[in-house]
């Protein structure tokens, strides 16, 4: 479970499960997207996709994506 957390700035920021970025929840450049009730948010759109066609493998960290 990626849990958002507050940066310095005071704006919440989560961790892109992907990719492990750091994104904005407000603006999210990928979107979100919600798995199993909890909400993702994503630094671009690719990651996005990755991640909804094979949400647990990113979850459980088989899968990674290095930027």
């Amino acid at each position: 479970m990626r849990i958002p957390f507050l940066s310095r700035g005071g704006g919440m920021m989560a961790t892109d499960p992907v990719c492990n970025m750091e994104v904005d929840t407000k603006k999210p450049n990928g979107g979100t997207f919600e798995h199993k009730g909890e909400t993702y948010y994503f630094c671009g759109p690719g990651c996005n996709r990755a991640f909804e066609k094979e949400p647990e493998a990113y979850l459980s960290g088989e899968k990674k994506m290095e930027m």
